[in-house]
Parts: structure tokens; C-alpha cells; sequence
């Protein structure tokens, strides 16, 4: 795989403005490389959020879940099952209940009925006997599925952010910045944010209604939900444009000072993780695997449980059994990634434009992961397929920038009529469902779809660093400044960029390379975890700032992503 090392551009302009408003000078370039130009930018108050208004079919869905509410009609939330799921729909749960409204939830276990509101699972909703299906995190492509609710006379609610196809279902109020016609300024929004805003929205209409006068036990404070938001947000890895930004901060705000659901915190102490000093990576790194273990190995609704009870010791219990969960998935993953590597002895990577892997003892649960570990690994658009229904694959896919997975599948289900029986996503994740006795077909179909968009400079892959960092700034001080701001997609984490001299190095647990770095007469410490080679004397390597806690002591760290030759 050809790898660069690039710098981002820092305006000067830019930097000088941020830095005369107030910033430090670290923080005012790495800020001003990401398109910062104001410091009004990075004001994260709840009152820079956007409005619900311009946001399509809100109003119609708030104004039938405030009946539900008012009326005692029976909601049910079918919920997705990864963390962002979990999380919206443990919002949906907690709001409305707390307005007084009667909401359940139902989870679809994905090895039985696969993804979304599909006409089973509507005939599975429908023995819960609800006036209104609410879907969160899913259901835009639901077509088939809301039509079978309609059936039975249940009114759909769709709260989705995925990408919608050529029609949308017949549904009672969608709620989607994504589809046509949607004003709402920011299409990033995650499916818990989604859901966030709807009940922001019902709420506003039961205030506009009076409920709260009557019933003054149900005004909720919603600010007490954005720990859920944050960490749904950051776990789906959608973009963090200023609007995900406010989220994200708020909830991480409420985490720091200990304001958060039992189930969060139980999640922190489950990972050992300090929530006082609560960061992007303990979300997406160490909260939301946990949270997604449970969706990939067994029922989501162990997860939700996590997150909506207000005991505790079940939330700990329960984080707990996530934990080992999350350890039996890890043993999993390594497994099959061992597989999936002996698969990669005989493919040529480097004359191919994707990856596409199958082996029938695959976990369906893993293969998002095992996905994402071979794109990392060779930075080509990557698919893994496991068995699922009789006769059928279920294949989970990761893309590299210039590549739009979903919109990709669409061009081959195109070019190639009725070879993908579902399939759907977003530029960067999707999923896809095939016969088993077509996944050659599929293979060739995906490369030669995949080779037509993809240009030879996409097929290289570019770590873009922040520079040249002074070593006055590689300290402790430096690094946990950088872990209080909000990183994430789209607005990506400091990444630095320097030649050192190699002064020491050894193996750790046969699978992690620790080395001395020495750089103008000062010495680091520095590791590169999953990379067990040696280093030659000299190195160009790109690092981030990380804090090595160990036995109480904190000392900085470099985590090296990738060094070559000085």
C-alpha cells in the first residue's frame, strides 16, 4: 500500500484572528487548518443549536406523538442495533415516558430478521397491539415494512438519517434531513440526533397544548439526554459539523461534571475509564463498543436497558455483561481476521480497486469490524460476507474517501438487475444482502464499479498531520488540552508530524512496538500499537499526543499511526 505523509494547510489570516480572540497558539492553528475562521465558531452553548423547524415532517411527527401522549395510545419504537440505535431509541424511551406518554420498544435480533422495519417485523410489532411505530435510526427504505404496519392499521413515525432511495415509504411523518426536500441545514445529524430533536419538537407542542400545567411532573429538562446524544454521535461517526459539535460538547459537559444516565457512567467504570475527564475517543473507543457488542453478539436490548434504567447497580450489572461481551468479540474478531489475512495471501491488492472476502464460518455480527480492518489495512473499499438466511450472505462493507459506498451498490444493482436483494448506507459504511451461489458475480461487480470511480491517487492512501509540532508543546499540558476539545468525522483529531532519532525500541506482548524517540536533544516515549517490526534508526513518523496513565502516573506518549524511513 503507497502511503503519504501530508501537512494541512493553516490559513495565516485565520490563525492570527483566532489567536488575537483568545486562543492559545496550538489550538488556534490546529483550528484554523479545520476551517475556523472565527472564534464564534467554537461556541458551543445550547442556544447556537438550529432550531427543530426546518426540519421536514417534525412538526407532523410531534404533533402525533403529543396525541399518543395526551390520548394514552400505545407507541412502540423499533429500534436499529448498534450504539446509535441503542442511544436514540433509549432517548425516545426516557422522553416520552417522562412526558407520560406509554412507549415500549422492540429490537430486531439482526441474524433472524436482518435490518429495519421489514414487513416481519412490522407482523412482529403488531402482536405488542401499538397505535404508533416509531423507527429510530432506520426505516427511510422501509417501503415494504410500512406497508405492512399500514396494514394492520398501526401509523408509522420514521426518524432516520441514512440516505433514502428512489421512493420513500408511506408513512405517517418522516423525519429526515437527508430526504428531498428537507431545509434543515445540517444533513449530518446521527439517528440519535434525529430522535432528539423530535422529542425537543413534542415537547414544544405539549407546551403549546398546556400538558405541562396539568402535569407538571412531566416538563423534562432534555439536557439530561445529551450524554445519550454525544455518545451516539460519536460512536456512528457521522461528521461533526457545528450543529453535532453542540451536541457532542453539551454531553460531554453533563459526563465531566457527573450528570449522566446510571447506564453511561456503569459503561465508563465497566471500560475504566474516568468520566471527569470524559473525551471523544472514551465514546467512539471504549463506551460504544461495549454498547455495540451487545447488537453484534446477542440482542440490543441489553444495551437499552443499560441506558434507560435509573438503578445503578443493574446499569453496572449490565455493563458488566457488555463488558464480556465486548472481550468474546474481541476473540472473535481476532479469528477471523487471522482468516481473512491467509484470503489476502493469494489477492493482489495493490492491481485491485476493493476487497471482497467470504467464509462461510464468519460471525454476521463481526464482519462491520472485520470490514473496516482490512480498508484500514490496505486502503481499498472492503467487503466481508457471512452466511445468513438459507441460501443467502450478508455482506458489511467500509469505504475510503472517493468512494460512496451506498451510492456504489446503487450503480451495481443497476448494471447487474437483481443481483442485491437490500442493500443501503452512506458514503462510508453500508451493508448489502446476496445469494450465496452470486457473491463471484458480486465481487467483479463491486471491483468493476468500484475501478471505473476510483483514480489511482484515491488508491493511495494520505495521512494528513498538522505538521511539525515543537517540542515545547509535546507535554502533558499540550495533551490533555487537545482531549478536551471535540474531534471526530469530518473534523478530525490533531495529528503531528516529525523526524526522530530511534533510541530504543522493544516488542510489547509479541504485538505492539515501544520505542525512545529522541528529536532535537529530548527524548519521548512512543508506541505503535498492533505493529510488531522493528524501526530503523531514523524515522518520519505521524503521531498523536496521548497520556500513558500507569500506576497513577501520567506521563505524554506518542502514538505513532505510521513511520517510514527519515
Amino acid at each position: 500500500m503507497n502511503i503519504n505523509i501530508t501537512h494541512r494547510h493553516v490559513p495565516t489570516r485565520a490563525c492570527l484572528q483566532l489567536e488575537q480572540q483568545g486562543l492559545p497558539l496550538l489550538l488556534a492553528r490546529l483550528f484554523a487548518a479545520r476551517g475556523i475562521t472565527d472564534r464564534s465558531e467554537l461556541e458551543y452553548g445550547l442556544e447556537t443549536l438550529l432550531p427543530p423547524q426546518s426540519l421536514l415532517g417534525v412538526e407532523a411527527a410531534a404533533g402525533l406523538l403529543a396525541d399518543a401522549v395526551t390520548s394514552g395510545k400505545q407507541m412502540l419504537i423499533v429500534a436499529d442495533y448498534d450504539c446509535d440505535g441503542a442511544t436514540a431509541c433509549a432517548v425516545g424511551v426516557l422522553a416520552l415516558r417522562t412526558f407520560g406518554g406509554s412507549v415500549h420498544y422492540l429490537v430486531p435480533n439482526r441474524f433472524e430478521y436482518g435490518y429495519g422495519l421489514t414487513p416481519e417485523i412490522a407482523r412482529l410489532a403488531a402482536q405488542h397491539n401499538p397505535d404508533i411505530l416509531i423507527t429510530v435510526d432506520n426505516g427511510i427504505a422501509s417501503i415494504d415494512g410500512v406497508a405492512e404496519a399500514n396494514r394492520f392499521g398501526i401509523a408509522c413515525v420514521i426518524t432516520d438519517h441514512h440516505l433514502p432511495g428512489d421512493a420513500l415509504p408511506a408513512a405517517a411523518a418522516i423525519v429526515n434531513p437527508n430526504q428531498p426536500g428537507c431545509a434543515f441545514p445540517s444533513k449530518s445529524l446521527a439517528g440519535v440526533g434525529v430522535m432528539f430533536y423530535v422529542v425537543m419538537a413534542v415537547r414544544a407542542e405539549l407546551r403549546r397544548r398546556g400538558w405541562f400545567k396539568t402535569n407538571e411532573w412531566a416538563e423534562i429538562n432534555l439536557g439530561d439526554l445529551l450524554d445519550l446524544v454525544a455518545l451516539g454521535t460519536i460512536a456512528d461517526v457521522v461528521p461533526l459539523d457545528h450543529n453535532n459539535r453542540v451536541l457532542v460538547s453539551r454531553g460531554l459537559s453533563r459526563i465531566r461534571a457527573g450528570k449522566m444516565q446510571p447506564g453511561v457512567l456503569a459503561l465508563f467504570r465497566a471500560a475504566g475509564r474516568d468520566p471527569d475527564a470524559a473525551s471523544t475517543f472514551d465514546l467512539g473507543f471504549a463506551l460504544g463498543p461495549r454498547l455495540n457488542a451487545a447488537g453484534r453478539l446477542t440482542d440490543m436490548a441489553l444495551g437499552i436497558e443499560c441506558l434507560i434504567t435509573d438503578d445503578p447497580a443493574r446499569a453496572l450489572n449490565i455493563a458488566q455483561q457488555l463488558d464480556t461481551l465486548n472481550r468474546e468479540r474481541r476473540t472473535i474478531e481476532a479469528g477471523m481476521q487471522d482468516e481473512a489475512l491467509l484470503q489476502l495471501d493469494d489477492i493482489d491488492a495493490e492491481n485491485r480497486a476493493s476487497i471482497t472476502l467470504f467464509d462461510p464460518d464468519w460471525h454476521q455480527g463481526v464482519i462491520g469490524i472485520l470490514a473496516s480492518r482490512i480498508k484500514d489495512r490496505l486502503h481499498r473499499p472492503a467487503f466481508a460476507f457471512a452466511r445468513g438466511n438459507e441460501g443467502e450472505l450478508k455482506g458489511s462493507g467500509r469505504s475510503i474517501p472517493g468512494l460512496h459506498l451506498r451510492d456504489a451498490l446503487d450503480l451495481v444493482a443497476k448494471q447487474n438487475p437483481g443481483l442485491l436483494l437490500h442493500f443501503g448506507g452512506h458514503a462510508a459504511a453500508a451493508g448489502v444482502t446476496l445469494r450465496e451461489t452470486d457473491f463471484l458475480e458480486f465481487e467483479q461487480a463491486f471491483e468493476d464499479v468500484a475501478g471505473s470511480l476510483l483514480t489511482p491517487a484515491d488508491l493511495t492512501r494520505n495521512i494528513i498531520t498538522d505538521g511539525s509540532l515543537e517540542n515545547g508543546y509535546i507535554s502533558l499540558e499540550s495533551a490533555r488540552l487537545l482531549q478536551r476539545e471535540i474531534w471526530g468525522q469530518g473534523f478530525p483529531a490533531p495529528m503531528f508530524s516529525d523526524r526522530f532519532m530511534v533510541e530504543k525500541q522493544r516488542i510489547l506482548k509479541d504485538k505492539h512496538l515501544k520505542l525512545t524517540l529522541n528529536k532535537n536533544g529530548a527524548r519521548f516515549e512512543a508506541i505503535q500499537f498492533n505493529f510488531a517490526e522493528s524501526a530503523p534508526g531514523h524515522i518520519h513518523a505521524a503521531y498523536r499526543l496521548d497520556i500513558n496513565d500507569y500506576n497513577g502516573l501520567q506521563n505524554v506518549q506518542l502514538v505513532l499511526e505510521h513511520f517510514e524511513p527519515a
